[in-house]
């Protein structure tokens, strides 16, 4: 029988004045092991024993990951450190710590104050379809001339094409707008990956507290006049991981 050895799973870093902190038995692994602070100086690594081993990319470790953190988030501005990242013991991490010290404070007084919120828009699919024949002639009257019986098979294959071109314009032309409202409010933004066709934007920003309302304004208003052709979806107040993830390669300290 193989032996697994244990280690120390690190989930974030914070700053702190030296008293350990602890914040629940939420460790990854489904053992309940507690999540605790490593400190150095001024700063800690938020960590829980583990086993050192292959963490697979699935829910049942992603989603502790990211809870840990939004729950030391409540409390502190998080560092998040990138996914089964794993030290040896409390030496190594204590050593990564004191060698990262200066980014890591860096890097922490940058995000202090600051908040990640993201925003998702996705055209209504009953609506959008319908502008695109009340505002493109051309894919208008060839619904048309199908209709009529007309070089039913070609036109078929040539409209889905000029629809699909005018949906992509149609998001271009929304994406312009969203950014374009929201972005002069963020310290930064993040362009995620969007999924299906009907997608416009997936974007993370890296807005000051003190901005979040001017923030949740701008929003509330792209809903107010878009909700009856677009869905938004509207995530505050996230650990800032589309901004920081440390990567630490715990073989090279």
């Amino acid at each position: 029988m193989t032996m697994v050895m244990e280690g120390k799973y690190i989930y974030c870093i914070i700053e702190t004045n030296g008293k350990e902190e602890r914040f629940g038995h939420l460790g990854i692994g489904g053992r309940g092991d507690e999540l605790h602070t490593i400190c150095f100086n001024n700063i800690a690594a938020v960590i829980s024993n583990a086993p050192i081993k292959k963490y697979s990319v699935a829910r049942e470790n992603l989603i502790p990951h990211e809870q840990a953190v939004e729950v030391v988030m409540k409390s502190y501005t998080v560092l998040p450190v990138r996914f089964a990242t794993i030290a040896e013991n409390e030496e190594k991490v204590k050593r990564i710590l004191e060698k990262e010290h200066r980014r890591f404070v860096d890097l922490l007084n940058y995000l202090e104050g600051k908040k990640e919120l993201g925003l998702k828009a996705v055209f209504k699919e009953d609506v959008v379809y319908k502008e695109i024949l009340a505002n493109y002639d051309e894919i208008r009257m060839g619904k048309e001339r199908i209709a009529k019986g007309q070089g039913r098979e070609f036109a078929l294959v040539a409209i889905g094409r000029q629809v699909e071109a005018a949906l992509e314009q149609e998001k271009k032309k929304n994406v312009e707008y969203i950014l374009g409202s929201l972005t002069p409010l963020a310290v930064e933004f993040r362009l995620n990956n969007t999924y299906g066709e009907r997608m416009i934007v997936n974007a993370a920003f890296l807005v000051e507290e003190t901005k979040e309302a001017s923030f949740d304004q701008k929003v509330n208003e792209m809903v107010s006049k878009h909700s009856d052709k677009i869905n938004f979806k509207y995530v505050g107040t996230v650990p800032p991981f589309n901004f920081v993830n440390i990567e630490i390669n715990t073989g090279d300290y």
